[in-house]
């Protein structure tokens, strides 16, 4: 089950449950929209994956129990910013193969 992290890793943007902002890697690695496009080209500063819109969990229980309320968003963020420098030569290789072939 995604644990639907708080905050974008990089910037600490907040990132509640509810947001179509959020972009993870097939890790659960998370961050906003802007930094995982913009600032750091679909490259996963982690694993080196690409990133995905991060699926909303129902808020209302629609059927089963597989809601928020039974299933709440994890309140511990993962802060920790990446090194624009390093990452950039990480990626240097990686942007320009399709994330499906990493």
């Amino acid at each position: 089950m995604l644990e639907l992290r708080p905050t974008c890793e990089h910037c600490n943007t907040a990132l509640p449950p509810h947001s179509t902002d959020a972009r993870i890697c097939s890790f659960e690695c998370t961050f906003c929209a802007t930094c995982a496009e913009q600032v750091l080209g679909n490259v996963c500063p982690n694993c080196g994956g690409g990133f995905a819109p991060r699926p909303v969990r129902p808020a209302k229980d629609w059927k089963g129990g597989n809601c928020l309320g039974q299933h709440p968003a994890s309140t511990r963020p993962k802060h920790r910013p990446v090194d624009l420098a390093a990452h950039a030569v990480f990626s240097a290789t990686l942007k320009a193969v399709p994330p499906d072939r990493r």
